[in-house]
């Protein structure tokens, strides 16, 4: 069942690279009484992914800082020296969004996103997707239709909705 607005968002483990190499982060501890931005991407380096998705939200990271969210997490179903790659890659660490990884697709899965793309080699990945969550809870969520395309989904999109 894909997750909806009301919904609290389920307990899963994502993980970062830190400085001591890589570190398991709770989903229930990243978003207690905290307001959060996520969104989610097939893929890093894939395409619409890097050029717009990463991009929208790392023009509108300020935005959202005035608006009151905490943080903007980005997830993916990589591991996470690909997840600091990318977002050394992308400038979106200097831009303070948090990129997370979802190696095992349990935090995807659980959400109800998963898709197979098999002709390009992405199996159990996430929809395209962004969300705002207060203390866990998703109070807003923009699902796009296609994981090609990032309209819905991103920066802007779910900032004018907030």
């Amino acid at each position: 069942m894909v997750i909806s607005v009301g919904d609290t968002l389920p307990e899963a483990n994502l993980v970062r690279l830190g400085a001591s190499g890589p570190e398991e982060v709770s989903i229930s501890t990243l978003t207690k009484g905290r307001k959060v931005v996520i969104f989610a991407v097939p893929g890093a380096f894939t395409p619409t992914c890097h050029s717009a998705h990463v991009p929208s939200f790392m023009r509108t990271r300020d935005d959202f800082a005035a608006k009151g969210v905490d943080e903007v997490i980005c997830v993916s179903v990589n591991d996470p020296f690909v997840m600091k790659a990318w977002g050394e890659a992308t400038g979106a660490d200097a831009a303070n969004i948090s990129l997370l990884a979802d190696g095992t697709s349990a935090f995807t899965a659980a959400m109800g996103m998963t898709f197979d793309a098999p002709p390009v080699g992405l199996m159990a990945r996430s929809k395209r997707y962004a969300l705002l969550a207060e203390d866990g809870v998703v109070k807003v969520l923009h699902l796009e239709e296609s994981p090609g395309t990032c309209e819905i989904s991103g920066g802007e999109a779910l900032l004018a909705a907030i």
